[in-house]
């Protein structure tokens, strides 16, 4: 087996419209600033992939200084690397999700994230998990200066 983290941030801006958490749109107040499409739980799960296998992380595969990659969609790049991780000969035992984030609120949209992740890995949602936590208030988090993503996957033969 092998395991795998990933860690990601992006900083909001103030223009109205939608972010994309694990490839699903949520409404909010702020849009995420990224080269791609800024959705930091892809990428941090993309990079506890590539971590796993030893394929080093997102930023090589995907530069951010590449034009190819502007705006593009997180989760076909992440079908991307999910490819990589079944050439290497390995299946999803789990996936463990946590976004901090002081807003927008996440739980309404956690069952979502969940079934998209889950097809994207090819896996059962239960082998999913996704959770969101505050920082009560402190840091560029609790100033809702941006949200972050930390992301743990174990990988099994197969």
């Amino acid at each position: 087996m092998r395991v795998g983290i990933g860690i990601d941030v992006h900083p909001f801006q103030n223009i109205p419209g939608e972010i994309r958490l694990a490839g699903v749109p949520v409404p909010y107040e702020k849009t995420l600033v990224g080269h791609s499409d800024a959705d930091v739980v892809l990428h941090a799960v993309m990079d506890a992939l590539l971590g796993a296998i030893g394929a080093g992380d997102i930023g090589r595969h995907f530069p951010d200084g590449d034009p190819a990659f502007r705006d593009a969609d997180s989760a076909e790049l992440c079908r991307q690397v999910w490819g990589l991780v079944r050439a290497a000969g390995y299946r999803l035992g789990n996936l463990d999700v946590s976004l901090l984030a002081e807003r927008p609120r996440i739980a309404p949209h956690v069952p979502a994230m969940t079934a998209r992740l889950a097809e994207l890995l090819e896996a059962p949602a239960s082998a999913v998990n996704v959770k969101a936590t505050t920082t009560e208030k402190l840091g560029f988090i609790g100033r809702e200066e941006g949200i972050a993503a930390q992301a743990v996957v174990l990988l099994l033969p197969g």
